[in-house]
């Protein structure tokens, strides 16, 4: 199953390797089904543009504000965030094609002068200078979950600076684990419901400041995109070793998403700052 779930709770470094003339060249990569079904996506979570400019907005960004993005995908929260707000920012991610995507995508806003974007692993990542928004948009996976993402976060920040976390929560809790099997996860207890996802960033001693999120239209847009990027792979790669994969999830992943994740799952930023 390809989601945001699995992007969160199963990803690690992927080490591919191949050889280039006699020398072995090591590229860190996420899995490949990850840039096949999300090579069209802007947006690698269940937000849409909309979401995005208004978590914008809601943060009062000012200008030349530092923002540190760990997992940082195709780079859309940096880059529409220096044109709409002025802020400077650094992303950091493991997939080649996001990082690229993401470097273009500044091109196109004018504002590569004012985001930077580095191919790298961002587990274990602190910058070099102290910023004003350190975020972890939906790929808390980097800390071992949102304790330790929050906790890696922290080391970047400036006193009475903010954190971002995307995470999901049950809009309603599964009544029996295959249906949470079903939305990707392992079981119930891998989410909280909202309150207590809420309650939580209090028990680790952080105030929620904010959060937006996500609707069903979003969790739509950011699934349903897949399948028409999945039909035209298939039709462009029909013999690949990965076609059979493809393939299985197109067949699969749209009934899956309408019987378990739009039914059961939210998905949310949230800003929080220490107490």
């Amino acid at each position: 199953m390809c989601s945001v779930l699995h992007a969160e709770k199963a990803v690690e470094a992927f080490i591919l390797k191949g050889h280039l003339a006699e020398r072995e060249v090591i590229v860190l990569d996420i899995p490949r089904i990850f840039t096949i079904t999300e090579s069209e996506h802007r947006i690698h979570n269940p937000y849409t543009s909309s979401k995005l400019a208004t978590l914008g907005a809601a943060l009062r960004l000012k200008p030349e504000a530092r923002v540190l993005d760990l997992g940082s995908g195709s780079g859309e929260m940096l880059c529409t965030w220096a044109r709409d707000h002025a802020i400077v920012g650094t992303g950091i991610d493991m997939s080649p094609l996001f990082c690229k995507q993401a470097e273009q995508r500044a091109n196109e806003l004018g504002v590569a002068g004012r985001v930077s974007f580095i191919h790298a692993d961002a587990a274990g990542h602190v910058a070099s200078e102290k910023v004003d928004v350190a975020a972890c948009i939906g790929a808390t996976w980097i800390g071992g979950g949102v304790a330790g993402t929050i906790e890696l976060l922290s080391r970047s920040l400036c006193p009475g600076g903010l954190i971002l976390v995307g995470e999901p929560y049950w809009l309603r809790l599964p009544p029996t684990e295959d249906i949470a099997t079903g939305c990707g996860a392992t079981g119930i207890a891998d989410f909280h419901t909202l309150p207590g996802l809420v309650a939580s960033f209090g028990e680790l001693g952080y105030d929620v400041v904010e959060m937006v999120l996500a609707d069903q239209a979003g969790w739509d847009r950011y699934e349903a995109a897949k399948w028409l990027t999945m039909r035209r792979w298939l039709a462009a790669n029909p013999h690949d070793e990965f076609a059979a994969e493809i393939r299985n999830q197109l067949s699969t992943e749209p009934v899956r998403y309408v019987t378990y994740t739009r039914e059961y799952l939210g998905w949310g930023v949230f800003a929080l700052m220490a107490r």
